[in-house]
C-alpha cells in the first residue's frame, strides 16, 4: 500500500494542489483539514535584517 500512500501525499503537494482543486480531484474541505492540522512553527522562525549588507 505504499503506492496509495505516496499518491495521497502528492495530492497535497503545493506544486499539484491548485491543479487538483481545479479538476475536482481534491476538495477544499480536505485541504482545509490538512492545513488546519499542521503545527505552528512560528517559534522556530528567525528573521534577519539584511538592509545593512546592501549598499545604497
Amino acid at each position: 500500500m505504499r503506492l496509495a500512500r505516496a499518491l495521497e501525499e502528492k495530492q497535497l503537494d503545493t506544486r499539484l494542489r491548485d491543479k487538483l482543486l481545479a479538476e475536482g480531484k481534491l476538495s477544499k474541505e480536505t485541504l482545509a483539514s490538512y492545513t488546519g492540522d499542521l503545527p505552528d512553527d512560528a517559534s522556530n522562525c528567525q528573521v534577519e535584517d539584511d538592509s545593512d549588507s546592501k549598499e545604497s
